[in-house]
């Protein structure tokens, strides 16, 4: 008879653990495929380049490509705008000071000159009529002073005379009295006169102070006039060589309209698009070098724009004593600007990781070359080849030094 068996409690519980196991495994082995967080990626090792940390001599400079550009340039406007009469030379001729360049007609800037002249004409006509008329004034006043002053000398000696015999009591006392009275009025006559005198002198003085203005102002604008006049007759205002002087005869230019330029044909500089990271470090009066025909030529900071394009701003140098010969415009010359003092560093290539992290981190690889984590760091100071790492790193690590791109927001690159 066959016996039945019982199953312990132990033997009953074994099939639902290895249920629990089978499915904590299945769920381990999920984990582990995907990206942890979503901050783990995997790359081939061949997409990315691995860099030592290394002791070395950083040396601060940065490598500049310069453009020759005519130290001075000289521009040539239209100021008044006209139309092209005749052309005296082609572009690109060699030029001397005053040498004619172009005639330019303008109808509208003729007739003002006319029109200022008669202005003038009749300012000046206007004062010398107030000035004969002043003249005129000041005899009629003379006039009249001379008649009172000889009126009143008659009177007197009369008066006096008349006195002496109304003692005798042959001249009554009320012909004495209107004696005294009529001297009385030549002589309030005579003071009326001279007030009258110095008052139109003084107008008058005045008149022709605003008048002699008023001419002094036209001539000033005719002298002006004149000499747009003048300008229209473009010449030369440098020696130099003509550039960008492209003109027809019967083309009208606007007032303002720039035609041409002379450029130094002797004296150049340079013009260089730098970096804006080293915006804060250039300053006037620094010196970089070029190397042309087997000798070495020193340049200097002339002038630094504050403007930022596309990540670079623009610099000017001037050559500090000689320049290379036979330069020409708008050629392309390497330079070596020497920012500090080379010292010794721990150091890492320069290499396109900078551009996407700002140099705020970077990815550290293991020693076995499996993955490559994400690490906060300090970078100094950084040239063409190499960057000075001031923290967060140290001598024989590697580092991921190619570009970030895809992995900006990746704490671990799983590396195949």
């Amino acid at each position: 008879m066959d016996k039945k068996i019982v199953k312990t409690r132990w033997q009953k519980s074994q099939k639902y653990i290895a249920v629990i196991l089978m499915a904590g495994g299945v769920f381990s082995a999920w984990l582990f495929a995907i990206p942890d967080k979503g901050k783990a990626l995997t790359v081939d090792g061949e997409d990315i380049q691995i860099a030592n940390v290394s002791q070395g001599i950083f040396e601060d400079f940065t490598p500049l490509r310069g453009q020759v550009m005519p130290l001075r340039t000289v521009y040539l406007d239209a100021i008044e705008g006209g139309r092209v009469e005749k052309i005296h030379l082609e572009d690109g001729t060699e030029v001397t000071k005053g040498q004619p360049l172009v005639d330019i007609s303008n109808a509208r800037l003729k007739l003002d000159a006319i029109g200022r002249e008669a202005q003038v004409s009749e300012q000046i006509n206007n004062m010398q009529n107030l000035q004969l008329s002043l003249v005129r004034t000041e005899l009629e006043h003379k006039r009249a002073l001379n008649e009172l002053s000889y009126q009143i000398k008659v009177k007197e000696r009369a008066h006096i005379l008349k006195l002496s015999m109304g003692k005798s009591g042959y001249v009554k006392k009320s012909e004495l009295d209107d004696e005294q009275d009529e001297l009385e009025f030549l002589r309030k006559k005579q003071e009326l006169e001279r007030e009258s005198r110095s008052i139109d002198d003084a107008l008058q003085k005045a008149q022709m102070i605003q008048i002699g203005d008023s001419v002094k102002n036209l001539k000033n604008n005719l002298d002006f006039t004149r000499e747009n006049l003048d300008s229209l007759n473009v010449k030369a205002p440098i020696a130099g060589r003509l550039t960008a002087f492209d003109l027809e005869v019967g083309q009208s230019l606007n007032p303002g309209e720039r035609f041409g330029q002379i450029d130094d044909p002797l004296h150049f500089k340079l013009l260089s698009m730098v970096d804006e990271f080293y915006m804060s470090r250039l300053f006037v009066g620094q010196t970089a070098e070029l190397t042309m025909e087997d000798k070495t030529y020193f340049v200097a900071v002339k002038k630094i724009y504050p403007q930022i394009k596309d990540g670079q701003f623009r610099v000017d140098f001037v050559f500090d004593d000689s320049q290379p010969p036979n330069l020409y415009r708008g050629q392309t010359v390497q330079m070596r600007l020497q920012l500090g003092e080379n010292m010794p560093a721990r150091l890492i290539p320069n290499g396109s990781f900078f551009q996407d992290t700002g140099g705020n981190w970077i990815f550290v690889v293991s020693k076995d070359k499996k993955i490559a984590l994400r690490r906060a760091i300090k970078l100094g100071r950084r040239n063409s080849n190499s960057i000075e790492v001031l923290d967060g790193l140290d001598i024989g690590e590697q580092v991921v030094t190619s570009a970030y791109t895809r992995y900006t927001d990746i704490d671990k690159l799983n590396i195949n």
